[in-house]
């Protein structure tokens, strides 16, 4: 192999191991199937948090966070990266108002309880996402 090549293939191994140059992550936020995942837990969890006849099925519920939790980190998400987004009151505001956008686009207000347990109820109905994280008591 000449020198020259013997360099370049040298360099292009060098800059493929910096990190500056791999193929750079999105924000966590911005990763759809996570972010859809966790706004099913948020709209579930505020169902039944203020429906009395819907309860959440808790374990469903912590195996599915932790499914989350492992495709983030196979996506190349470091526990800390999770950990911040998780905790971030600016995603918490972001995932709060695309909760309440779903909703809206169902015609319901987030401040209406009667109509947030009917989609709750619909929800189970429908074995959506939200709904596999619920069931009526």
């Amino acid at each position: 192999m000449s020198k020259f090549r013997t360099t370049v293939l040298a360099a292009a191994l060098g800059m493929a191991a910096l990190p500056g140059t791999a193929m750079a992550k999105p924000p966590l936020g911005e990763v759809r199937e996570i972010h859809d995942g966790l706004m099913a837990v948020g709209i579930a969890d505020e169902i039944r948090n203020r429906c009395d006849g819907i309860s959440a099925r808790m374990l469903t519920a912590m195996g599915y966070l932790n499914t989350l939790k492992n495709r983030a980190r196979a996506l190349g998400y470091s526990n800390e990266e999770i950990e911040d987004y998780v905790t971030s009151k600016a995603e918490k505001k972001k995932m709060r108002a695309d909760g309440e956008a779903y909703l809206a686009a169902r015609g319901v207000s987030a401040k209406d309880t009667a109509a947030l347990c009917r989609v709750g109820r619909e929800e189970i109905a429908r074995g959506s996402a939200i709904g596999a994280l619920l069931r009526e008591k």
